[in-house]
């Protein structure tokens, strides 16, 4: 019977051990994720952003530099009898040209080399000074997220005495995701390119959008 009792209050003390430590060990992780997480969200979105802004910028500049765009590829200054600045008149065309063959070449070189995989050091998603830069490396995985939206802009800004700034630019929005193991986060990133513009000498009325035609 003393036996039994020994085996029963050995067993008891073995099974409070073992839920302790389990208890312990998921108290540690559920701690060690809220320190991983954020820090890992961050580098990956820094990774992710950097990768499309060298995509998109290298994409751009190869086009445009292809194409050497002017302001009279995208708009005409309209003026009266009076010789006034009636009105500015767009060129879709040549706007939906630049549009469609932009979307078409980022997309495609967004799908291209997004597939890559960066590496980072484990410490340095443990949110600490000394670990920083130290450990194995883990792959963290940049794609796109559909397709990269252009939208041409209009802009006026005063240019000086009697002067009004015309800036047509290229406005794209890209949506990304970047994965490191047991994480994935999306991140929506914003670039806008100028393609061209024109300083217009004497008064022009009412500058606002729906003086574009």
């Amino acid at each position: 019977m003393r036996y039994r009792k020994r085996s029963n209050r050995s067993q008891c003390r073995l099974f409070i051990f073992l839920l302790s430590a389990v208890i312990i060990v998921l108290i540690a992780m559920i701690k060690t994720e809220k320190s991983i997480k954020p820090v890992a969200e961050l580098q990956s979105e820094h990774i992710a952003q950097k990768t499309a802004a060298q995509i998109i910028e290298k994409t751009v500049s190869d086009y445009l530099e292809a194409n050497r765009f002017t302001y009279s590829d995208f708009a005409a200054v309209l003026y009266d009898n009076e010789k006034k600045v009636s009105a500015i008149e767009t060129i879709p065309y040549n706007i939906n040209k630049v549009q469609s063959e932009l979307g078409a070449l980022i997309n495609k070189n967004l799908e291209r080399n997004c597939g890559k995989a960066a590496e980072i050091p484990v410490g340095s998603l443990m949110n600490s000074n000394i670990l920083a830069g130290k450990g194995p490396k883990i792959n963290i995985r940049i794609s796109p997220v559909g397709s990269a939206q252009i939208k041409i802009e209009n802009e006026f800004s005063s240019g000086g005495l009697n002067q009004t700034c015309h800036r047509i630019s290229a406005v794209i929005t890209v949506k990304m995701t970047s994965s490191v193991p047991l994480y994935s986060f999306d991140i929506n990133t914003e670039f806008e390119f100028i393609l061209a513009e024109n300083v217009i000498v004497g008064r022009v009325p009412e500058i606002s959008p729906y003086n574009i035609r």
